[in-house]
């Protein structure tokens, strides 16, 4: 897969400064897209994606009206411009950039630049560019974002939940957030039925940075939610917003979702082999009688060999169903053990653990061989 930095390349800049350049404004036509162009492409060769859209947005500075306001009106020109069927085939790699000019550049005029990543938001989400306004202050913006909730596009709905998460992937954590949550919970209050599924993503991640700092809190808002309206969607919202508390067994996250504790006998884990070379696969299988009918979520956990020798857990999902008063069960699942970015694997003993209902009944061990740096891809 091609690199994302790949993406702001000198034919996403050209679309950028010819988009710029017929906007329907009189200093459209003085803006002198060659040496933008030039200035953007220059040293961009050796730079990693956040720093490529950073520089090009510092090349922006010397294309665009030196007043942020002029430069706003240009900008929302350029944006209005299109029609609807121009923003949905719109790459966000040409207009990232866009959105980190007004991050930087704005934060003297808030009204001026908030208004821009309203309409700038269709074509690249400005959820990291909104974090600055809502450090510098939190009350005001929360005001914009509280009508923007309301708003007819929902990539604006969505910037609201998803620009206002505490600890947003890539994104600098909102620190005052992320100690109060309370301040942001009227804006998912109003969102978290929306007809999107898009934004309801966007809200169940924003309750699961939540559930990080206050898992009580996070559950409480999903029961909430789920008795004001118990519909799928919404206990999907729920399910999703959890699923963090629900992995480390968290007691109240599981009886939200209607998971008390198992009732079950005869459980076991068995695994197909106990020896495995790394770029196999481990097969499970699993075997449990249900006592009573229940509700049953049953997922395993792998604990990991890291540098030290110790062992670190990662929980997996494997199935949810309703269990009928003495049902059989009987589960297989093959678990591949291969090179990802996010994992370093070590050769040596490992464990497998059964969870039901968030709680370790069963478990086996297994040792991994053939995990070194070379079948990973590492020098």
């Amino acid at each position: 897969m091609e690199a994302f930095k790949l993406k702001i390349t000198r034919a996403s800049i050209t679309a950028l400064a010819e988009h710029l350049v017929a906007a329907p404004d009189p200093a459209a036509r003085a803006l002198d897209t060659r040496r933008f162009i030039r200035a953007a492409t220059r040293g961009l060769a050796p730079l990693e994606l956040k720093a490529r859209v950073g520089h090009v947005a510092d090349a922006l500075v010397g294309l665009l009206p030196t007043s942020f306001p002029d430069a706003a009106r240009l900008i929302r020109a350029s944006v209005q411009r299109l029609t609807p069927a121009e923003r949905e085939a719109c790459s966000m790699w040409v207009f990232w950039p866009l959105c980190t000019f007004v991050e930087r550049r704005g934060l003297e005029h808030p009204a001026e630049a908030l208004a821009v990543m309203r309409g700038l938001t269709a074509l690249a989400s400005c959820e990291f560019a909104i974090r600055p306004y809502l450090e510098r202050d939190l009350e005001g913006t929360l005001e914009t974002l509280r009508g923007w909730t309301r708003d007819p596009d929902p990539h604006v709905r969505r910037l609201v939940s998803e620009g206002t998460r505490p600890r947003l992937p890539w994104g600098t954590r909102l620190r005052a957030l992320q100690k109060d949550p309370g301040p942001a919970l009227p804006l998912l209050d109003a969102l978290y039925r929306d007809p999107a599924l898009y934004v309801r993503r966007s809200v169940a991640n924003h309750v699961g940075d939540i559930a990080k700092d206050h898992p009580e809190l996070a559950v409480a808002v999903t029961r909430r939610w789920c008795a004001e309206d118990p519909s799928e969607e919404t206990r999907w919202v729920a399910r999703h917003a959890l699923r963090g508390p629900v992995k480390r067994g968290h007691k109240g996250a599981l009886a939200a979702l209607g998971y008390g504790p198992a009732r079950c006998r005869d459980v076991a884990l068995e695994l197909g082999a106990r020896r495995v070379r790394f770029g196999d696969a481990l097969e499970l299988r699993a075997r449990l009688r249900s006592r009573v009918e229940q509700e049953l979520m049953v997922d395993y956990a792998v604990h990991h060999k890291k540098a030290n020798g110790e062992l670190s857990a990662k929980v997996f999902k494997w199935k949810r169903l309703r269990a009928a008063k003495g049902q059989q069960l009987e589960l297989r699942k093959r678990h591949a053990l291969r090179a990802i970015s996010t994992r370093r694997y070590y050769s040596g003993l490992h464990r497998v653990e059964l969870l039901v209902n968030g709680a370790a009944m069963a478990r086996a061990e297994f040792t991994l061989e053939g995990a070194t740096a070379a079948a990973q891809g590492r020098a």
